[in-house]
């Protein structure tokens, strides 16, 4: 029997995306012109599903501190931090964003992936109990597979929800770790931080929220969530991630928890991973000099955003609730969502197509993430498409098409 026998129902409906005609999980780009700007199979293409909410991706500072980086100190480590030290570029970064979220501790990570899974599994022991929002990412999931503690999730951003779980954890003398993100990746719909604080120190809980698409983009100084919501002090670890805002690849926690050193010889994913190359972490320590000085970023990333939800909401499609660089198009069925898909790629618009199983209750998205590189008339531009294809396959009146055609 083939090692691969177990995937054949995977198979079947992968072959199935790709018999729609593009393969949406395996686009290649012949080049990238700009953050908002590729080409796809020869065609100049919007990009509207990168999560590069600042544009920072082609910051000429960033670039040249990296390329600097790179001639200093080669191209890789070569090994993990324990095994093989550390560059200074990897101190410099903990450093600073110790400093830049007023923390005493901070954690690199080689991916955000990685520092999800590594905190949430080393901290939660046999004794302990995770609780997680039922719409938590993957990587949070896949974190509570490697814990022996037990997992209880709560309704997606349902305060009351917590409460009632956290009410029925017996006591066996660990700790209750609440888990929540700041923006939720797939319908960038917030998380009631304030309520769900309130309710954790109603039960003594420790709280990680996870800020990887909320970094850079809410809070005065682009500190997340916890910012925005007045309740940094109350979170006791901050998870975060430097591929989204900050342009790159990476991830981190930070904490004022004492003895917070003990994680990097505790952790695993930290300890065996190679880490990041002096070039890329360089290029985090720009570009995260530009987030917290980048109130006039933060500022036309959130207007775009709000002209994005706005359009799509006046055209007559559902999308999520709450105005965030997140704008995700609900659709009726997977098939309406690959066939949709498909006919925007063609058209020069590049977003992501989200299916069952990895989306909250098994929902059909398009999902677009808006940068504050956009411009307006990309944005009209991607409306318009969105428009015209809807009309053409009955999501939307036709009598819109006049105004969006």
């Amino acid at each position: 029997m083939s090692i691969l026998k177990k995937f054949e129902e995977l198979r079947g409906a992968y072959n199935h995306v790709k018999e729609a005609g593009n393969d949406p999980f395996s686009v290649c780009f012949d080049e990238i012109l700009s953050p908002t700007e590729g080409v796809v199979s020869g065609k100049k293409t919007i990009l509207l599903g990168t999560n590069n909410y600042l544009g920072l991706t082609f910051d000429k500072q960033s670039i040249e501190t990296a390329v600097s980086a790179l001639r200093e100190n080669g191209t890789g480590t070569t090994g993990s931090r324990i095994a093989n030290g550390s560059y200074g570029w990897h101190a410099r970064l903990e450093s600073n964003l110790a400093s830049f979220y007023d923390r005493d501790h901070a954690m690199v990570f080689t991916t955000g992936y990685q520092a999800n899974l590594g905190i949430i599994a080393t901290l939660a022991g046999r004794d302990d109990h995770l609780v997680i929002d039922a719409d938590s990412h993957a990587c949070i999931y896949d974190a509570c597979k490697l814990t022996p503690a037990p997992v209880t999730r709560f309704k997606h951003n349902d305060p009351n929800d917590l409460r009632t779980r956290l009410g029925r954890i017996k006591n066996n003398g660990g700790n209750i770790i609440v888990v929540t993100e700041g923006i939720f990746s797939m319908l960038g719909d917030k998380a009631p931080l304030k309520e769900i604080v309130e309710v954790t120190k109603e039960f003594g809980a420790y709280l990680i929220v996870d800020e990887a698409h909320s970094m850079g983009v809410l809070g005065k100084h682009g500190r997340g969530l916890a910012e925005e919501c007045g309740v940094e002090d109350d979170v006791d670890f901050i998870l975060g991630t430097f591929s989204k805002s900050l342009g790159a690849i990476g991830g981190f926690c930070v904490s004022n928890i004492a003895d917070f050193d003990l994680l990097k010889v505790a952790c695993r994913p930290y300890m065996f991973t190679a880490s990041l190359p002096s070039s890329v972490v360089a290029s985090v320590v720009t570009a995260l000099e530009k987030v917290e000085k980048g109130e006039l970023l933060r500022e036309k990333l959130m207007s775009n955003a709000r002209y994005l939800h706005s359009k799509m909401i006046a055209a007559g499609f559902s999308v999520g609730p709450d105005v965030s660089p997140v704008v995700a198009l609900r659709l009726q069925s997977s098939e309406m969502a690959i066939s949709f898909w498909n006919a925007l790629l063609n058209e020069g618009l590049y977003v992501n197509l989200a299916l069952p199983p990895a989306t909250p209750a098994n929902m059909s998205l398009l999902r677009c993430s808006v940068s504050s590189s956009h411009s307006k008339i990309q944005i009209d531009k991607a409306v318009a498409l969105f428009t015209k294809i809807g009309i053409e396959f009955g999501v939307i009146e036709p009598e819109l098409l006049a105004q969006f055609g």
